[in-house]
C-alpha cells in the first residue's frame, strides 16, 4: 500500500511538471501569434522585446521610414550645433520636406498593412498647420519660418510625441523563397514538440502494455489530445491538451466548468430530442391506428397486417393467467379475513332491518345466537366462494368454458362494433386524442425545468449502488 501511494506521488509529480512545461509552450505560442498584431503594444511598452522578437518574425525597420526618423535625428542635431537659421539646418529642412512628400506618395506602410497609421500621421499634421494637404502641411512644418515663429523646441516636443512614435512602428517583413513571410518560431518550438513526442509514445507503449487486447490505434485515441502538442500548424489548439493537463494534473478544478458545459449541452439539445423523440413516436402510432392495427387490437382478424411473434407465446394470456394464478393462490388466503368481517357486517345490517329479527332481539341469548349466525354464515360464503375459484382455476372443463365465453365475447363485440361502424369514429377519436397530446404533453414537456431534471438525474448517480442480488440462471417455476 506504501509502495502504490508512493507511485502515485510520483505520478502526480511527473504529471504537475508536463503540464507546467505545456503551459509554458501555450504561452509562447499565444504570445507568438499576438506579437505581430500587437506589436505596436509591446514596442511601446517592452521595447526591449521587439528587439529580440523581430529577428524571429522576420521584421526589420522599413528603410524610408528609418532614413526619415534618421534625418530629424540629424536636423536635431545641426540645430543645438549651429541654430536654426545656418544654411546646414536649412538644407536638413528641405530634405525633410522632401521625404516627407515620398512617404506621402509611396505610402512605405502599405507592406506592413499600416495605411491607416499613415493616415494618422496626415491627419496629426493637417491639424497641426490647420492645412487641408498633407504635402504642404509637412511643407510648412519644416520650414525655418514656421519654426522660428512656432517655437523650435515646442514643435520637434509635438513631433516626437505625435509623429516620432507612429512613424517608428512601420517596419518591413522579410519574404522566403515560397512567399511567406519569414518565421523561424519554429525553432522555439522544436525542443518542445520533440519532448512531447517522447512523452506520447511512452505513453502509447504504456497504455499498449496495460492493455494488450488494444490496437496502436486504440491506444492512441486513448490520448488523442495529446496530438495537438505535435502539430506544427493551430497551435493555439494546444489550449485543448493544457486544460485537460491541467485538469489531470490537480493544478485547475475544472469539475464545475464540466459540470457546467455538460448542463448547458443538454439543456439546449434535450428539449429538441425529446420532442423528436415523442412526436416521432405518437406518428407512429397515429399510422399504427389509420392503417387498422386497433382492429386487430380489438377484434384479431386474421386478414390484417400479421403480428410478428417472436416465441410463439400470447404475452397477454400468459400474463393474464399468472395474475389469476397469484390472486386465487397468495391474494386471497391473505385476505380472507377481512373479506369474512365485510360479509358479517353485511348480514348483521340486513338482519338488523329485517322487523322479525328486532322483535326476536328483546329475547334473552336471541343476540349471541344471531351474531354467532352471521359469523358462520360469512365464512362459509367466504370459504365456498374461494373453493369456487379455485376449482374455476384448476378444473380443465371450467377453464374451457371461460375461454369459450371470453372468445365468444370478443366475436359478439367485434359484431356488434362493425354493426355500428364505430371502427372508423374510434380511429378518428384515438388519432386525434394523440394529436392533443402532442399539442399539450410536449409543449408542457417542452417548458419542463431542464435544470431541475439534471439536478434529479446528478442526484440519481451519486445514490449508493444496489447490491446486485444473485440471478438463477431461469426463473424458478411458480408452485403453489
Amino acid at each position: 500500500m506504501a509502495n502504490q501511494k508512493k507511485s502515485k506521488k510520483q505520478n502526480l509529480y511527473f504529471e504537475r511538471l508536463m503540464a507546467t512545461i505545456a503551459m509554458l509552450n501555450l504561452c509562447l505560442v499565444l504570445f507568438d501569434l499576438s506579437y505581430v498584431p500587437w506589436r505596436n503594444f509591446y514596442l511601446g511598452k517592452f521595447p526591449q522585446i521587439t528587439q529580440i522578437y523581430d529577428p524571429i518574425k522576420g521584421i526589420e525597420p522599413h528603410r524610408e521610414t528609418k532614413n526619415y526618423l534618421e534625418a530629424v535625428t540629424a536636423l536635431e542635431a545641426q540645430v543645438s550645433q549651429t541654430g536654426l537659421t545656418s544654411p546646414e539646418a536649412k538644407t536638413k529642412l528641405e530634405e525633410l520636406s522632401r521625404l516627407s512628400s515620398e512617404m506621402i506618395e509611396t505610402n512605405p506602410f502599405a507592406s506592413a498593412n499600416k495605411s491607416g497609421t499613415l493616415e494618422k500621421i496626415k491627419n496629426r499634421m493637417r491639424d497641426r498647420i490647420a492645412k487641408g494637404s498633407a504635402k504642404q502641411s509637412f511643407a510648412t512644418f519644416w520650414s525655418q519660418p514656421y519654426l522660428s515663429q512656432n517655437g523650435w523646441q515646442k514643435e520637434m516636443i509635438f513631433f516626437n510625441q505625435k509623429i516620432r512614435p507612429l512613424i517608428a512602428t512601420n517596419y518591413y517583413r522579410q519574404v522566403d523563397e515560397s512567399g511567406d513571410f519569414v518565421d523561424i518560431f519554429w525553432w522555439i518550438d522544436l525542443p518542445f514538440v520533440l519532448l512531447f513526442s517522447l512523452e506520447f509514445l511512452t505513453r502509447i507503449f504504456y497504455i499498449k502494455r496495460r492493455h494488450p487486447s488494444f490496437s496502436w490505434f486504440n491506444a492512441i485515441l486513448w490520448r488523442w489530445y495529446d496530438l495537438f502538442l505535435l502539430i506544427p500548424f493551430w497551435r493555439w489548439l494546444r489550449i485543448i491538451p493544457v486544460t485537460m493537463r491541467l485538469d489531470q494534473a490537480k493544478l485547475v478544478n475544472l469539475q464545475p466548468f464540466n459540470r457546467q458545459l455538460h448542463q448547458t449541452v443538454v439543456a439546449n439539445f434535450a428539449e429538441d430530442i425529446t420532442e423528436v423523440v415523442v412526436i416521432r413516436v405518437i406518428n407512429q402510432m397515429q399510422i399504427s391506428i389509420q392503417e387498422g392495427e386497433i382492429i386487430r387490437w380489438l377484434l384479431q382478424k386474421d386478414n390484417l397486417r400479421p403480428y410478428i411473434d417472436i416465441n410463439d407465446v400470447n404475452e397477454i394470456e400468459a400474463i393474464a393467467g399468472l395474475l389469476v394464478q397469484t390472486i386465487v393462490y397468495q391474494v386471497l388466503p391473505k385476505i380472507q379475513p377481512e373479506i369474512t368481517a365485510i360479509l358479517h357486517h353485511n348480514i348483521e345490517t340486513v338482519l338488523h332491518q329485517v322487523p322479525l329479527s328486532r322483535n326476536l332481539q328483546i329475547l334473552p341469548g336471541v343476540t349471541k345466537i344471531q351474531t354467532q349466525l352471521s359469523e358462520q354464515l360469512a365464512t362459509q360464503l367466504t370459504t365456498n366462494l374461494y373453493k369456487a375459484l379455485v376449482s374455476a382455476v384448476e378444473d380443465p372443463v371450467a377453464k374451457k368454458l371461460t375461454n369459450q365465453l371470453v372468445e365468444r365475447f370478443s366475436q359478439a363485440l367485434g359484431t356488434e362494433i362493425q354493426k355500428q361502424q364505430v371502427i372508423s369514429q374510434i380511429q378518428s377519436l384515438l388519432v386525434d386524442f394523440l394529436e392533443e397530446v402532442k399539442l399539450n404533453y410536449v409543449q408542457r414537456l417542452s417548458q419542463e425545468d431542464i435544470d431541475q431534471i439534471l439536478e434529479q438525474t446528478r442526484q440519481l448517480k451519486t445514490q449508493p449502488p444496489i447490491q446486485p442480488v444473485a440471478k438463477q440462471a431461469t426463473l424458478p417455476e411458480i408452485r403453489y
